[in-house]
């Protein structure tokens, strides 16, 4: 690494020292991570393989929630290996390039949940009887591609800014348990401006529709709710609703708190925004597997099946 007036000019490695200030007690921290991260990886394959098992799964509102169980696996796998080094054996060092690589992964993923989630709930709230008859196995196809794209394109466009633009790093010392887009660029001892709008262009042009899409859902299912007539239906409406609505709220939450902290919550202790930032990444790929799954009734009948078939053996 070249040092030129106390910066340092193109690092090859990058240091991340997991959550600030927690650094003595990140081993017993990374217990229920590592918990949360296998629950989910274990819950989103056995979804996937029940889907894929049963045929009379194979319709348009299964095969969303498999898409976004492929995306809940892919997005703990590419965090859990990193997060347990930094934990649990102290591996802090990363390549640039492979951080920058994991940060790509990483917010590709987060998009890619948010945008499938948002159109499902859209259509299959809003127009609930042409669901199997609009999501074709083509169209879907098409949709699981261009969600894809669309936070892959949008996000490679921050690792190029940060190439091209930044070259010159106060440090190469990461305050963070994963490389986030925001973390790197406040390395930076350069103008970071540019850097700064785009991420919020992104985080409002890809999140900040999802958001619109899935309000709009759920205000039209609130008013279809209260116009049932019989109030037991009306309370199994409402408890669907509310688990979903859990999810949807601790995943844009935490992901709009993580976003605007790194710009203006100067007084918020690090240690709560890594904390937070982490719970980001894993409590939505924890939870999906049991929201979306375990309350379908097919696929809780065809669980217990599995279950019971190992106990009678």
């Amino acid at each position: 690494m070249l040092q030129l007036n106390g910066t340092v000019f193109m690092p090859s490695v990058l240091t991340l020292i997991g959550i600030p200030g927690l650094e003595s007690v990140q081993f017993w921290i990374g217990i229920p991570f590592c918990a949360m991260c296998i629950i989910a990886l274990f819950g989103n394959f056995l979804i996937l393989v029940i889907i894929k098992s049963e045929r009379s799964l194979h319709e348009p509102m299964y095969l969303f929630l498999a898409m976004l169980g492929v995306t809940d696996i892919a997005l703990s796998t590419c965090i859990l290996s990193k997060l347990l080094g930094i934990f649990w054996f102290h591996s802090a060092e990363i390549y640039f390039d492979a951080c920058l690589f994991q940060m790509w992964l990483i917010h590709t993923f987060q998009c890619t949940e948010s945008g499938t989630v948002a159109l499902d709930r859209y259509v299959a709230i809003c127009d609930p009887l042409r669901h199997a008859a609009i999501f074709t196995h083509k169209l879907l196809t098409q949709i699981g591609v261009g969600v894809t794209l669309r936070a892959g394109v949008l996000i490679a466009l921050c690792l190029i800014l940060i190439k091209c633009r930044l070259k010159h790093y106060r440090t190469t010392v990461v305050s963070h348990s994963f490389c986030e887009h925001m973390a790197i660029v406040k390395l930076a001892a350069e103008d970071t401006r540019i850097n700064k709008i785009y991420g919020l262009f992104v985080a409002f042009i890809i999140l900040g529709f999802d958001i619109i899409f899935i309000t709009l859902s759920y205000i039209r299912i609130f008013i279809t709710v209260f116009k049932l007539p019989q109030k037991e239906a009306r309370l199994k409406a409402f408890n669907t609703c509310i688990a979903h609505i859990c999810v949807f709220l601790v995943f844009y939450l935490l992901g709009f708190f993580s976003s605007f902290t790194h710009r203006f919550g100067f007084h918020i202790p690090s240690y709560i925004h890594i904390l937070l930032s982490n719970l980001y990444l894993l409590v939505p790929p924890f939870l999906n597997p049991i929201v979306y799954g375990v309350k379908t009734k097919q696929i809780r009948d065809r669980v217990s099946k599995i279950f019971h078939l190992k106990d009678a053996s």
